[in-house]
């Protein structure tokens, strides 16, 4: 239980990390600290999160720019996030590095939400830590990381040109292609699949449900990558489990 408080403040830190990412990383810009998207004022340190900044009055002192929902939201399911992982995730390494992993993941899902992008400058060197950090995870392995890349990345592809040929071009972006080759490296061979069928289960129902409610178009285009992304977090959340009740049962 102490444990999941601590990772609950880390959470809320790593949350005020992502919000900065995830502005300045679509528009090509080098991070910087926390900084008003609107007029580029450096916020004091007491207000680099969009908590602290919503109790001390929300807005920014120059432009009156309020804060914005987003990075609260980001900042209290970040923080969660990284509560419920030492409940599930015994060593301490792991947790660390799969609540790295979690970030990451947020990461995506908030710019592909706003920007519908999923950027290699993300992606890339996140498949390279993991690759890295499988060494020190006691449920995955280089080689099991390294063919899960393999396996994630070949499998979406197939779906990025399946959908390329029923739907059109920007039916999928090849974004999505490399997120699945970095959750690959991130859950291991004998997760990823897993991940990417609930993150195609969860975008279809929400295409359905979207579609029913008029909130979508035939033909139109929503960002898949989110799915992905939270297919990628419930399985490093409860993907041991998952995998062994299924091994188990067969």
């Amino acid at each position: 239980m102490i444990l999941s408080v601590v990772f609950l403040f880390v959470g809320i830190l790593v949350g005020g990390l992502i919000n900065v990412l995830a502005d300045d990383l679509p528009s090509r810009e080098r991070p910087r600290i926390p900084h008003c998207p609107r007029c580029g004022h450096k916020y004091h340190p007491t207000r680099w999160l969009g908590l602290s900044r919503k109790i001390l009055g929300g807005k920014c002192p120059e432009c009156d720019l309020p804060a914005r929902n987003r990075e609260i939201m980001v900042e209290i399911g970040t923080a969660v996030f990284f509560m419920v992982l030492p409940l599930f995730i015994e060593p301490v390494a792991d947790i660390v590095i799969y609540c790295i992993y979690v970030g990451v993941l947020v990461l995506v899902i908030v710019i592909d939400l706003e920007h519908r992008l999923i950027l290699h400058v993300v992606t890339i060197p996140a498949t390279i830590f993991a690759l890295v950090a499988s060494l020190l995870l006691t449920d995955n392995n280089p080689l099991l990381a390294l063919v899960g890349a393999v396996a994630g990345f070949l499998f979406f592809l197939l779906v990025f040109l399946l959908g390329q040929r029923l739907f059109g071009p920007g039916a999928l972006g090849f974004g999505d292609v490399t997120l699945a080759m970095t959750m690959g490296a991130m859950l291991g061979l004998q997760r990823i699949f897993f991940a990417l069928i609930i993150g195609v289960l969860l975008a279809g129902i929400w295409a359905i449900v979207a579609l029913i409610s008029g909130k979508l178009k035939l033909r139109g285009y929503f960002a898949y990558g989110p799915f992905l992304a939270i297919g990628g977090i419930l399985m490093i959340i409860w993907g041991n489990e998952i995998y062994n009740w299924i091994s188990n049962s067969s």
